[in-house]
């Protein structure tokens, strides 16, 4: 199965490190945040990559060109501008007609990704997202059952389920994402749980994405102690 890493952001909460490389290639732990992220899906047997590249991508084909294990990696560059909804739509043709899995290039988790799919193909709907329970400065989730029946983008007020990345999708919800300007955590996910479209694994261990220093810092202690086990 594809997994889809959104890889191109400009990362400006980390100005400090993204002026000389694009945020997925920030160390953590003696690594690249964006390795950690692949080695979790390769753990679990997904080791089919197509990386969405934009930002400093020329970073990250650099950091590739030396063979990882029995790794595909397609390096595709989807535009320094393109929103995370146009990243994944300019894939389109690598996607196929197949179901494929799809997370964000800056945050880490121990879900179980087998189960997560398995959740996916059990409630037939063209995306189930991994909704998890963070700080309140996140947004939130309304979830009725095991569908998505509000998705509500960051707000400081809420303190619920949450989008956590990690996603499966089917290639039908691709039609939903209209250009390259298009933000998917607004008009498609927020379309998909209208249509009740929308599915949640709820994910109730590890979760952590690199917003800020701090993250940074917290995910870097996480992953010295070796915390993270799936």
């Amino acid at each position: 199965m594809k997994v889809v890493i959104l890889a191109g952001g400009f990362g400006t909460r980390l100005s400090e490190y993204t002026k000389t490389m694009p945020k997925p290639m920030i160390n953590i732990a003696g690594k690249p945040i964006l390795l950690h992220i692949m080695e979790q899906y390769a753990k679990h047997g997904y080791k089919d990559f197509y990386i969405a590249l934009g930002y400093k991508g020329e970073v990250i084909k650099k950091f590739f060109r030396r063979k990882f294990f029995d790794w595909n990696v397609e390096l595709v560059d989807t535009g320094k501008k393109t929103m995370t909804g146009g990243r994944i739509k300019k894939l389109k043709n690598f996607i196929g007609k197949e179901t494929f899995m799809m997370t964000y290039g800056d945050g880490l988790s121990n879900v179980n990704l087998n189960k997560l799919l398995k959740f996916h193909k059990k409630n037939k709907k063209l995306v189930t997202l991994t909704a998890v329970r963070p700080p309140a400065r996140f947004g939130s989730l309304e979830i009725k059952g095991n569908n998505v029946s509000k998705f509500k983008e960051k707000s400081k007020t809420d303190e619920n389920w949450i989008n956590g990345g990690f996603f499966v999708m089917e290639p039908k919800f691709l039609k939903f994402i209209q250009n390259v300007n298009t933000i998917l955590e607004r008009g498609p996910l927020e379309h998909a749980a209208n249509k009740n479209q929308l599915a949640a694994y709820k994910h109730e261990g590890f979760w952590q994405c690199m917003d800020t220093k701090k993250d940074k810092d917290l995910l870097t202690k996480i992953l010295n102690k070796r915390k993270v086990n799936s």
